[in-house]
C-alpha cells in the first residue's frame, strides 16, 4: 500500500455517526435541535452572568467559563457532523482536521478542570462557609481557570503534535463524525506507539486527577450534609450533589470508555455512540443541571427580561 506523508495529505473523509441512509434525516433534526438547545442554553447563561452584578461570584465565575467552553466545544464539530447527515461525502481538509482535533482536545480538557474547580468551590462553600471568601478569592479563582486552560493547551498540543508526525496510508476515511485521535491513528502506516502512549498518559492524567478530586470533594460534601438536622435541607443538598455527580460521571465515564481501552474497528463503532454523551449530551445538559434550576439565575432572568421591556 502506498504511503502518503501526513504533511502532503490534502483531505480526509468523515464516515459520520452511521451509514444507514434511513436514519440520516431523523438524526440530522435530532442533533440540530440538541445543538440549538446547547447554544441557546449556554449563550443565555453567559449573557445572564455577564449582565447581572449579583452573579459575579466564584460559583458563577466558574459557570460562566463552563458555559463559554461548552458553547465553543459543541461548535467545533457539530456543524461538520450535521453536514455529514445531509451530504453524500463529508470531506475535511488536512489542516482543517488538525485544527478541529486541537480545539476538540483543548475544550474537552478545559471542561474536565472547570468541573473540578466547581466541585472544589462547592466543597469550600458547604464545608468551610466562614472561610469561603478568603479561600475562593478572585486571585485563586483566576489561577484555577488559568491552570485549567494551560493544562488544556498542553494536552491539545501534545495530541496534535503527535498526530502531525504520523505518515498516513492512501486510505483517508476516518471512522468517526469528527477528527478524533484514535480513528485517525488507525489510518497511519507507521508506528503509532508514541501516539498511543501519549493518549494513555495525557488522557489518564486529565481523567484521573479531575475524577478523584471531584468525587473526594463530593464525598466530603455528602458527609457534611448528613450532619444537617433539617430533612428538607438534606434533601435539597442531596438532589444538587446527585445531579452534578451524574453529569460528571457521564462526561468522564464516556471519555474513559472511548480512550482508555485498546482501539479496533469494532470498538470504534461503539466508541462513536459513547462519544455522543461527552460531545453533545453533557454540553446540552450543563446549563439546566448546574444553573437554570438555581433561584439566583431565575431572578437574574426576570430582572433582565423586565429591564428589556422598560
Amino acid at each position: 500500500m502506498a504511503l502518503v506523508n501526513g504533511s502532503s495529505m490534502t483531505e480526509f473523509i468523515l464516515v459520520g455517526l452511521t451509514d444507514q441512509t434511513d436514519l440520516q434525516l431523523p438524526l440530522f433534526f435530532l442533533f440540530l435541535v440538541m445543538y440549538m438547545v446547547t447554544l441557546l442554553g449556554n449563550l443565555g447563561l453567559v449573557t445572564l452572568i455577564g449582565l447581572n452584578s449579583h452573579l459575579h461570584t466564584p460559583m458563577y465565575f466558574f459557570l460562566f467559563n463552563l458555559s463559554f467552553i461548552d458553547l465553543c466545544y459543541s461548535s467545533v464539530f457539530t456543524p461538520t457532523m450535521l453536514m455529514n447527515f445531509i451530504s453524500e461525502k463529508n470531506i475535511i481538509s488536512y489542516m482543517g482536521c488538525m485544527t478541529q482535533l486541537f480545539f476538540f482536545c483543548f475544550f474537552a480538557i478545559s471542561e474536565c478542570y472547570v468541573l473540578t474547580s466547581m466541585a472544589c468551590d462547592r466543597y469550600v462553600a458547604i464545608c468551610y462557609p466562614l472561610l469561603y471568601n478568603i479561600v475562593m478569592s478572585p486571585k485563586v479563582c483566576s489561577n484555577l481557570m488559568l491552570g485549567s486552560y494551560l493544562m488544556a493547551f498542553s494536552g491539545a498540543m501534545a495530541h496534535t503534535g503527535c498526530m502531525l508526525r504520523l505518515t498516513f496510508c492512501d486510505a483517508n476515511t476516518i471512522n468517526h463524525y469528527l477528527c478524533d485521535i484514535l480513528p485517525m491513528v488507525q489510518l497511519s502506516c507507521t508506528s503509532t506507539f508514541v501516539n498511543e502512549l501519549v493518549v494513555f498518559i495525557v488522557v489518564g492524567i486529565n481523567l484521573l486527577v479531575p475524577s478523584l478530586t471531584i468525587f473526594i470533594s463530593y464525598g466530603c460534601i455528602l458527609s457534611n450534609i448528613l450532619q444537617i438536622s433539617s430533612k428538607q435541607g438534606r434533601s435539597k443538598a442531596f438532589n444538587t450533589c446527585s445531579s452534578h455527580i451524574i453529569t460528571v460521571s457521564l462526561f468522564l465515564g464516556s471519555c474513559a470508555f472511548m480512550y482508555l481501552k485498546p482501539s479496533s474497528a469494532g470498538s470504534m463503532d461503539k466508541g462513536k455512540i459513547s462519544s455522543v454523551f461527552y460531545t453533545h449530551v453533557v454540553p446540552m445538559m450543563n446549563p439546566f443541571i448546574y444553573s437554570l434550576r438555581n433561584k439566583d439565575v431565575k431572578l437574574a432572568l426576570r430582572k433582565t427580561l423586565s429591564s428589556r421591556k422598560l
